[in-house]
């Protein structure tokens, strides 16, 4: 069951447990979520098109985190009347604003990826 935002501090703590921030931080912070996001950019693209471009993305898991993404408001989902049914996926703007985040940690990834191999390669030697 979803925590109910009441407006408090506790709210928005991602340190407790009972946080609605947690919550959402759970719900966007995984790595479908993520690549779903940062593939949608800056185009609206239909479900098929969305699961062709997420290399390794069940059908399952595409369609329950993009319900998750649509629930929090950062997709939006369109369908057409037509048959079959045309089904299209975008960004809203709460999406585009998380968007410029996980920008921010694609760029530190490609900038600290060397590092990270050799660290790991270290670690595991």
């Amino acid at each position: 069951m979803t925590k109910q935002l009441s407006g408090t501090p506790e709210d928005a703590d991602l340190r407790r447990a009972d946080s609605l921030a947690r919550e959402i931080f759970s719900d966007v912070a995984n790595k479908w979520a993520l690549l779903i996001i940062e593939e949608l950019g800056e185009r609206t693209l239909r479900f098929s098109e969305l699961r062709n471009q997420i290399e390794g993305i069940s059908h399952k898991m595409l369609t329950q985190n993009l319900r998750m993404l649509e629930r929090n408001g950062l997709v939006e989902r369109t369908v057409y009347p037509t048959v079959p049914p045309r089904v299209e996926y975008t960004l809203t703007e709460a999406g585009q604003a998380l968007r410029v985040t996980i920008d921010g940690l694609c760029d530190w990834t490609h900038r600290h990826l060397r590092h990270i191999e050799t660290s790991r390669r270290r670690f595991d030697a």
